[in-house]
């Protein structure tokens, strides 16, 4: 049970700045490397969520959640439960598409997986990928065979499936 894997933290902390450096510092100093980070604010404006992904054991999600409650900017600490969350990957795609025959290839793999396209200039499409790891690795092996492709390392996007709340252990 030891055995550090994949563990989501969803913490909700007050919206002011230096909020996420202090949250980010207390991994840091405790020698977790963060996997994946995002943050957004909730629908109350003084309040952000922040969804951590770490390599962990039972017994270190459960260190590092009780320092986190420890943190007079933080509201609540959950650990998701991977059968009941809901998990995406972000990805952008940057693809050069200097001739017509190139952006048709590329429009039509975008279609393929439902890609958005997000930005179009005359060298060039930005492709906007939400999905599952395997359909994110599927779009970058397509496009690595065009001209040229970069893309930004994937965001994690969490969340909990049904009728569960975010905040069960309030301060």
């Amino acid at each position: 049970m030891n055995t550090p894997t994949r563990k989501t933290l969803a913490v909700l902390v007050d919206n002011e700045a230096g909020v996420l450096s202090r949250v980010v510092r207390l991994f840091s100093g405790k020698g977790y490397n963060i996997e994946s980070l995002a943050v957004g604010t909730t629908d109350d404006p003084a309040i952000s969520r922040i969804t951590i992904e770490i390599l962990a054991s039972e017994d270190q999600t459960h260190l590092i959640s009780s320092q986190l409650r420890k943190l007079i900017c933080v509201h609540s600490v959950k650990t998701l439960n991977a059968e009941h969350a809901i998990r995406r990957e972000l990805v952008l795609i940057k693809v050069s598409a200097a001739t017509s025959e190139t952006r048709n290839e590329v429009i039509q793999i975008a279609n393929i997986f439902r890609a958005s396209i997000i930005d179009v200039s005359v060298a060039s499409l930005t492709l906007a990928v939400i999905g599952d790891e395997s359909k994110a690795e599927a779009i970058q092996n397509l496009l690595r065979e065009l001209e040229s492709s970069n893309w930004c390392a994937p965001a994690w996007l969490h969340w909990n499936a049904g009728n569960s709340p975010l905040t069960n252990r309030p301060k």
